[in-house]
C-alpha cells in the first residue's frame, strides 16, 4: 500500500515521503479499512515541526482519522464493505489503516466523505469538550477562540445547539465575515484589537461563562481575566509555539505565559481550568471516544452538524496542504483523497 511517511521535521516540501508499506493486519477487536480520504490537524503541523510529544519518532506515518471501507474485521459490530469513519492513534496517512472497535463508527451515505474527516477528532474534540467537560448550557456566553478553525466551527455549532451565546476571534477579516456568517454574535479580529477589552465591549461589560483556548501561552491567562464567576475554561492545544520558533526559550516562554494557576482563586470564584486531550481518551476511556463519535455522525446525518471543508487535495499534494494549513488562512477541515 501506499503511505506518508514524515521523515524529517522542518518546512512541508522536504518532510515528507511516499513510500510503499505492507498492508497491516488488524488484531483481535479491531478493523483493516480502505481508506478513501483523511483529514489533517493543527498537531499534525506540531508533529511535522518536532513539537508534538505525543508523535512516535520518525520515520512514521501521521494521521488521525480516516474515511473508508471495512476490508477485514474482527468485530460482530461492523461488516466487511461497511462504510465507516475512524479515529487512528497516528497511521491516517495511507491507504490502508487499522483500528479498534470502539474507535470506529458506520457512516451514513448522506455524510460525504470530506464532512465525514472532521468528525473523528475535530468535532468529537469539540464534543467532549463542550459537552462532557464543560457542560455548555442554555443562554451561557462561551468565547471560542480559533474560531473559524475545524475545531472551533464544530464548538460554535455545538454551543449554538446548546442555546448559547457565541464569540469568537480569527485573525483575518476574511474569517471575521465568516465567522458573522455563521451567526457569532460577536467576533473579534485579534491582531486588531484586545480580545480583552473589546468582548466586554461588544457585550456591554457581560463576561464569557467558558472560554475554549487551542492557543495556550499568554492567550490563556489574558482569557483567564475575563472568565465570569462560576466560569470554565477548557484548553487543547499550545499553537502559540508556532509564534516562537526562532526562540530557544520558546518552552519556556509558552509554560510562563500560562501563568501561575492557586485552587483558592478557582475556589473563591468558583471557576474551572480544564484539558482535553483526544488521545489520552482514546487510550484509556475510548467508550467516551465513542458515545462522542456516536453523536456527532447522528448530528451530521440529521443536519444539526455541518462540517466545513475548506479545501481538498490528492494525498500526494500532502506538503502543499501541510503549508497551507500551517498558514492560518484556511477556514474549516483540510481533506486528503486518495481516489
Amino acid at each position: 500500500m501506499k503511505a506518508i511517511q514524515l521523515v524529517k521535521y522542518g518546512k512541508a516540501d522536504r518532510a515528507f515521503r511516499i513510500t510503499e508499506l505492507p498492508v497491516p493486519e488488524p488484531g483481535e477487536g479491531e478493523v483493516l479499512i480502505k481508506v478513501s480520504s483523511f483529514g489533517l490537524n493543527f498537531a499534525d503541523v506540531m508533529s511535522r515541526l518536532g513539537l508534538y510529544r505525543e508523535a512516535p519518532k520518525t520515520p512514521f506515518v501521521p494521521g488521525y482519522e480516516v474515511v473508508g471501507t471495512v476490508e477485514k474485521s474482527n468485530v460482530a459490530s461492523l461488516k466487511e464493505g461497511e462504510r465507516v469513519v475512524a479515529f487512528t492513534r497516528f497511521g491516517g496517512y495511507a491507504q490502508y489503516v487499522t483500528a479498534p472497535e470502539l474507535a470506529v463508527v458506520p457512516l451514513p451515505e448522506r455524510v460525504s466523505g470530506a464532512a465525514g474527516t472532521a468528525l473523528a477528532t475535530q468535532y468529537c474534540t469539540a464534543w467532549h469538550a463542550a459537552i462532557d467537560m464543560a457542560n455548555i448550557r442554555e443562554g451561557e456566553l462561551v468565547l471560542i477562540h480559533a474560531a473559524a478553525g475545524g475545531v472551533g466551527i464544530a464548538l460554535t455549532q455545538i454551543a449554538h445547539m446548546r442555546g448559547a451565546t457565541v464569540a469568537g476571534t480569527a485573525g483575518s477579516e476574511e474569517k471575521i465575515r465568516f465567522l458573522k456568517d455563521s451567526n457569532v454574535e460577536y467576533a473579534v479580529n485579534y491582531r486588531e484589537k484586545d480580545f480583552v477589552e473589546e468582548l466586554p465591549r461588544l457585550t456591554g461589560g457581560r463576561l464569557p461563562d467558558v472560554i475554549f483556548d487551542p492557543v495556550g501561552g499568554k492567550n490563556f491567562s489574558r482569557s483567564r481575566k475575563i472568565l465570569a464567576v462560576g466560569g470554565r475554561i477548557v484548553t487543547y492545544g499550545a499553537s502559540d509555539q508556532l509564534n516562537h520558533l526562532k526562540n530557544p526559550l520558546a518552552p519556556l516562554k509558552l509554560l510562563f505565559g500560562f501563568g501561575f494557576l492557586h485552587p483558592v482563586g478557582l475556589i473563591m470564584n468558583s471557576k474551572g481550568v480544564l484539558g482535553v486531550n483526544m488521545l489520552k481518551i482514546a487510550d484509556h476511556k475510548p467508550e467516551i471516544l465513542q458515545k462522542a463519535m456516536q453523536q456527532v455522525v447522528r448530528l451530521a446525518a440529521e443536519g444539526k452538524l455541518i462540517p466545513v471543508v475548506g479545501k481538498e487535495y490528492p494525498a500526494t499534494e500532502i506538503a502543499a496542504a501541510h503549508a497551507f494549513l500551517e498558514s492560518r488562512k484556511s477556514i474549516g477541515k483540510i481533506v486528503m483523497n486518495w481516489e
